[in-house]
């Protein structure tokens, strides 16, 4: 789940921080070619669907809430018979850190949905607790198809975005199509196991500095912050020198008291409402087209990945070799590509249960 305390240390000094750490990934070959003619498939996504005045696919979508009626930012690109939902981690992080997807989705002809979830930067952020429940937020994601007014579509959704993704499958999944687990396993007590073994392979000493300060709860302290940023994010988050633009902007933005509040201080100290949250023994229940991606250096066990894609119904695999938990980012061609290929053949009947992308 995208780390908080990154937003305290963006512009110069993040870039500094991650600089001590991680391998560049090499440019690679372009994603496949589509079907059709780059023409033709650049053509028909071009096509206007705005009327009135154009806002670039920008809408502000009202919520109704039990605490009363706020506003959710989405974007829309292009057209398309494949149309993609995007759920940003966190939670309360921002749509900005999918800006990648721009690079790959238009080419191939894909229609796609950026949206910040309420509480998060680009839309309201009311100050009621009682609204940061999971239940509450899979209620938003309906309504927000609703305004959207699309049907038989997929949802990607990264990270927390998955736990939300996967729980939305499990109460609408008639208005899918197909369904896409971004580095999320499907049981936060299987993802905090894992994380403590990440951690034990921490040399002694580094250890022993961590918990001077988190048994005095000192987490915000930039040393500590700083020692697990150098150690640990900058090998299992994102593996990059330094991070991208979009993403930086999205730690920059994250909303400090929603994060906590639901997912607790840091990856390494789980505490908050989704502590018990565990949809292991309920992924059978999944009988549409889905898609595993896990990253090989994850805070989510890829293994844990490749058996959620076993358990359901009609499962697919995709393994990033050089992917972190923001694999989108430090291994794009490989994400990519598989991510593509799952959406075009699940869209032309080609799809195969089983199926390592």
């Amino acid at each position: 789940m995208p780390a908080p305390l990154l937003s305290r240390l963006t512009g110069l000094a993040l870039a500094t921080s991650l600089l001590l750490a991680g391998c560049q990934q090499k440019p690679d070959a372009p994603s496949a070619p589509a079907a059709e003619s780059p023409n033709t498939v650049t053509t028909g996504y071009l096509q206007p669907f705005e009327t009135g005045v154009r806002s670039g696919g920008v809408q502000m979508i009202p919520v109704k809430t039990p605490k009363g009626t706020f506003n959710v930012w989405t974007k829309r690109f292009g057209t398309g018979k494949i149309k993609v939902l995007l759920l940003h981690g966190g939670p309360a992080m921002t749509h900005e850190y999918f800006e990648c997807f721009e690079s790959f989705f238009p080419q191939e002809g894909i229609q796609f949905y950026e949206y910040d979830q309420l509480g998060s930067y680009y839309s309201d952020q009311p100050q009621d607790d009682d609204l940061w429940r999971t239940e509450r937020f899979v209620d938003e994601v309906e309504q927000v198809r609703q305004a959207l007014g699309i049907d038989k579509f997929y949802v990607l959704g990264h990270s927390w975005g998955g736990i939300l993704a996967l729980e939305y499958a499990l109460k609408h999944q008639d208005h899918l199509a197909g369904l896409v687990i971004s580095n999320m396993v499907a049981s936060i007590p299987r993802y905090d196991a894992y994380n403590k073994t990440l951690r034990a392979q921490l040399r002694p000493s580094l250890l022993d500095s961590l918990e001077k300060f988190e048994v005095k709860k000192d987490y915000h302290n930039p040393t500590y912050e700083a020692l697990v940023i150098k150690n640990y994010y900058s090998q299992h988050l994102l593996r990059l020198p330094e991070p991208p633009e979009p993403a930086a902007r999205s730690f920059k933005h994250v909303n400090q008291h929603v994060y906590e509040l639901m997912q607790g201080p840091n990856e390494f100290k789980t505490a908050g409402r989704l502590l018990t949250w565990d949809r292991w023994n309920d992924l059978d229940k999944i009988t549409v087209p889905t898609l595993m991606i896990g990253g090989q250096y994850d805070t989510m066990n890829p293994k844990d990945m490749e058996k959620m894609s076993r358990k359901v119904k009609q499962g697919n695999y995709l393994l990033c070799p050089q992917g972190s938990h923001m694999s989108m980012w430090d291994d794009q061609q490989t994400y990519f590509r598989g991510l593509i290929r799952f959406l075009k053949s699940v869209n032309d009947g080609t799809f195969k249960t089983g199926t390592t992308l």
